[in-house]
């Protein structure tokens, strides 16, 4: 399998298992999408420890730079990691407007 079509499909698992697991935690997508809101280190924190899958999708994500962390140091989606979730999930699942 080519390389890029490996990564996008690593990242495409990722964000998937992600969606799943902020919803577990009590979190929605646009909690990552929304680029004014993001994660807390605490709730990143959280999420490591109640989700055991956590810390290595968020290591993914931030690697293929699909995530980064905010101006307030918060942990959010870039635009390709926006165009991703949406393109799998659809705008309406987790719009930015």
């Amino acid at each position: 399998m080519p390389t890029a079509s490996h990564v996008q499909r690593s990242l495409r698992q990722c964000l998937a298992v992600v969606a799943e697991m902020l919803y577990d935690n009590g979190h929605v997508l646009e909690t990552i999408t929304l680029t004014k809101r993001g994660l807390s280190n605490k709730e990143l924190q959280s999420l490591s420890q109640n989700a055991p899958d956590w810390a290595t999708c968020q290591q993914v994500l931030e690697t293929s730079q699909a995530a980064t962390r905010n101006e307030q140091g918060r942990f959010v989606l870039t635009p390709m990691g926006r165009e991703l979730m949406f393109d799998m999930f659809g705008e309406g699942a987790a719009d930015c407007a």
